[in-house]
């Protein structure tokens, strides 16, 4: 049976489609622009979005699992269309359903908990790949700046996308939420050095007042409201997003990824 990917482009669910043909399975992705989606061979990709029900349940019909993401559109909007969604998975006979969840709990949850599906909810505390952002300053200063100065347990993309692999082919999904992170907390300028090994070359980390992080997050053309929970974020980190997790190992039985491992793969991101 076929497996259908929706985010199939994106940092999580190019992973994803990766790893399921690599276990041999068929996969189906949900693509806005299949002409550009540049997947592995055999891949169907297919034109759609989770906003529109019409695509998907075309795109679903024939499928055995879904890998879903809370958030869609040019602009990644919260979805508001979750019921519609999980009948046309219901109609399709889906039975396996993974979720990639955001920071607030979108109309498509609640369906799956009220639908009889097998699924599960993927909460990573942190992607390691939000280092991405440092990489302008890197480039231009090498230096690394943020007001936040606590350890995160960030995740391997990679490690994310291969729970929702193990969900999709048979781990436990009776509702339950996989809390995700790689294997150690790192602080900002843990992180910095980590970076600074990869690339070979000294970069430092510079701890920013409360008022120099706000025109920080502004220079990014963040909103004031997004701007403000920036502030408190990195002044009042959830405790979650401190502490390992033992989920990637459980379900995939390898250790995760490192984040020196990420910062070896992505070292060209940080390059002058």
């Amino acid at each position: 049976m076929t497996i259908l990917v929706s985010g199939a482009t994106g940092t999580v669910g190019r992973h994803i489609v990766s790893q399921l043909v690599e276990r041999g399975e068929s996969v189906r992705a949900l693509s806005r622009d299949p002409q550009r989606a540049n997947l592995p061979a055999g891949v169907d990709v297919v034109r759609g979005d989770l906003t529109d029900v019409e695509a998907f349940g075309r795109a679903v019909d024939g499928c055995s699992g879904v890998h879903f993401i809370t958030f869609n559109g040019e602009f990644g909007e919260t979805l508001t269309n979750g019921v519609e969604l999980v009948a046309a998975t219901q109609a399709a006979g889906v039975r396996r359903v993974s979720v990639l969840g955001g920071w607030d709990e979108s109309t498509l949850e609640p369906a799956l908990r009220d639908g009889g599906l097998d699924w599960a909810l993927l909460a990573p505390v942190e992607f390691m790949s939000n280092a991405r952002e440092w990489a302008p300053e890197i480039v231009s200063d090498r230096r690394v700046r943020t007001l936040a100065d606590w350890p995160s347990a960030m995740v391997h993309e990679a490690d994310i996308a291969a729970v929702a692999v193990e969900v999709l082919l048979g781990a436990p999904a009776d509702g339950r939420t996989y809390y995700l992170t790689g294997p150690e907390a790192l602080t900002p300028a843990e992180r910095t050095t980590r970076i600074a090994e990869a690339l070979g070359e000294q970069v430092t980390w510079i701890r920013l007042t409360e008022d120099e992080e706000r025109d920080r997050l502004r220079a990014f053309g963040y909103d004031e409201g997004y701007v403000e929970f920036g502030v408190e974020l990195a002044k009042n980190p959830p405790a979650i997003g401190q502490a390992v997790q033992d989920t990637v190992t459980r379900l995939t039985g390898r250790p995760g990824r490192t984040f020196a491992q990420w910062a070896r793969e992505n070292v060209e991101l940080f390059r002058a």
